[in-house]
């Protein structure tokens, strides 16, 4: 049981939801199906054939287009509920057959299989030509326009999911570049930076180390080459740390007998930054208040940053200067505030400063959740304020490398974490596009155009139905002087020789209407005319045949 319905099911997966809708689509064909056999005056066993095959060629569509197409066309010469169940089968036959050749064979086979049995059905009333265009205008109109229908939506859904797929591959693939470009500059800086700032450092720290053993030298003066000459080493570990970020994207590690070397990079360093400064001459004075609490890493290390910028443009920028640094540690937010009075004296000289530094430490800080404040305080000093949110990461470290860049439609993504993934896009926008490079109208006039076609197939087949049935009044019409010359007893032969086949959709099941018939008796119900030609459907002339003689003949009124 399971094996079958796994081949029932074939390569589409089946859900709840598909199952539903094909029970639905069944119902409703066998409703509509079981109305044309009670117009066709259909016999119960002949409308139960027909729910059960609409049934399971609704079922098996799936699995087997091309034989259900097939057979669903060959069923519905014979069995009128079937009929349109081949608009369902058509459709589905449409997207679901691949290749034009192995399409187009299949249809081929069903039109032949529709056509010819309706044929060798109707053969004995000698209106071939009529059932030939007949049947093949309905073919069109039931199946093929459907299945055109269908491929055509097929192959536009198809044709969006290639676009989705092959846009997502040249995000990743320019995401990829960028990504190699940005390596290839961060490794080119990287070496810039060691080979012109590290061999600069060197020399200082080299020189500095020399001048401080020097015998003529102060003590004082030996003091303040040491400083000078620690600046150096933590300068060369700071280089050494960025540029490791910059060639790997990590942190440098710290070799454990230099990790003494440099000041801790958070809350924690900035004392010691505040004790080299006391230790160059500068008069700096160091408050914290509040209860103190840890701080993420990111924050941790951007009030570091604030301070240490804080005072190196004190230095700067008013020499001589008292600075204040100051911890406050608030409820929601860490206050790192450093400020300066203004310059004792005159400055060294020129000033060396890229312009960026302030810039930097907002953007730190943004990244972090907080911000940074600066300007000019009342007396000529200077203010510096950062303030840190306690345990905010910094932004897009939950989405490493995210970044934001234009699809090939206009459209604004974000790439997603991990192997580079496309978000989820607009696609409505893309099939706007789509219609756009085949013109603005060019949708809306194929769509149009195989409407006005399918139109024109059906008025067809309406007038070609109409004009089949009045071709047929005239085989089924006898006037009241036809039905009394035949005579009970005379021979079967003789009296249908003298009558009309009486084989149409307009006598079908009129001859059960009228009163019981005799039993073990065969008869034929034929439509009684008026004198002027015209044929009165109310009036039947019923003849029953037993034993190859006329037995009863019957005039009644239908309903």
């Amino acid at each position: 049981m399971r094996a079958g319905l796994d081949w029932l099911k074939g390569p589409e997966p089946w859900t709840a939801r598909t199952v539903a809708g094909d029970l639905v689509l069944a119902a409703v064909m066998v409703m509509v199906g079981l109305g044309v056999e009670e117009l066709d005056n259909g016999t119960p066993l002949r409308m139960l054939g027909s729910a059960v095959a609409v049934l399971l060629l609704t079922l098996m569509r799936r699995r087997l287009p091309v034989l259900t197409l097939v057979v669903g066309s060959g069923l519905g010469a014979y069995l009128p509920g079937a009929f349109l169940v081949t608009i369902l089968l058509g459709w589905s036959a449409g997207r679901r057959i691949e290749g034009v050749l192995r399409a187009l064979g299949a249809f081929t086979v069903a039109f032949v299989a529709s056509v010819g049995l309706s044929v060798f059905k109707d053969w004995d009333q000698g209106r071939v030509v009529l059932v030939v265009v007949f049947g093949t205008l309905m073919f069109l109109a039931v199946t093929v326009m459907p299945a055109l229908a269908s491929r055509y939506w097929s192959q536009r859904r198809t044709l969006l999911h290639a676009l989705q797929e092959r846009n997502a591959q040249l995000l990743r693939e320019r995401a990829m570049v960028a990504g190699q470009a940005r390596l290839r500059e961060r490794q080119r800086i990287a070496q810039d930076m060691h080979d012109s700032l590290g061999h600069q450092l060197a020399l200082i720290s080299v020189h500095t180390g020399a001048l401080e053993v020097d015998p003529v030298l102060t003590e004082r003066q030996r003091e303040a080459v040491g400083v000078l000459r620690q600046a150096s080493v933590a300068a060369m570990h700071e280089l050494r740390e960025v540029v490791g970020i910059l060639r790997d994207g990590v942190e440098a590690p710290v070799p454990v007998e230099e990790s003494a070397g440099p000041a801790a990079r958070g809350v924690a360093g900035i004392a010691g930054i505040v004790e080299a400064a006391r230790g160059a001459g500068t008069d700096v004075r160091l408050t914290t208040s509040g209860r103190p609490r840890p701080l993420v890493a990111a924050c941790d290390h951007a009030a570091y940053r604030i301070a240490q910028e804080s005072l190196t443009n004190a230095y700067k920028h008013a020499p001589g200067a008292v600075i204040t640094v100051e911890l406050r540690y608030e409820d929601d937010s860490l206050v790192v505030e450093i400020a300066n009075g203004p310059a004792a004296g005159p400055g060294a000289g020129e000033v060396v400063s890229g312009g960026q530094g302030l810039t930097g430490l907002r953007e730190r800080a943004r990244l972090v959740g907080g911000m940074v404040h600066a300007g000019a305080v009342e007396g000529g000093g200077f203010r510096v304020a950062g303030v840190l949110p306690y345990g905010t990461e910094p932004a897009g470290a939950r989405e490493t490398g995210a970044e934001e860049v234009a699809d090939d439609f206009g459209q604004q993504l974000r790439g997603a974490r991990g192997k580079g993934a496309a978000a989820p896009m607009d696609w409505a926008a893309v099939d706007r596009e789509l219609r756009r490079g085949r013109g603005r109208t060019g949708g809306i006039a194929l769509g149009c155009g195989i409407a006005f076609a399918a139109l024109v197939v059906l008025v067809i087949v309406i007038g070609a139905a109409v004009a089949l049935l009045v071709g047929s009044a005239g085989d089924v019409t006898i006037s009241r002087a036809d039905y009394d010359a035949a005579k009970l007893g005379e021979s079967e032969d003789v009296v249908r020789g003298r009558l009309p086949d009486g084989s149409s959709i307009l006598t079908d099941g009129l001859e059960r209407k009228g009163p019981p018939p005799p039993e073990g008796a065969h008869c034929m119900a034929l439509l009684a005319s008026s004198g002027n030609g015209e044929t009165t459907t109310e009036s039947v002339f019923r003849f029953c045949f037993k034993d190859g003689k006329l037995v009863e003949k019957q005039a009644y009124e239908t309903n």
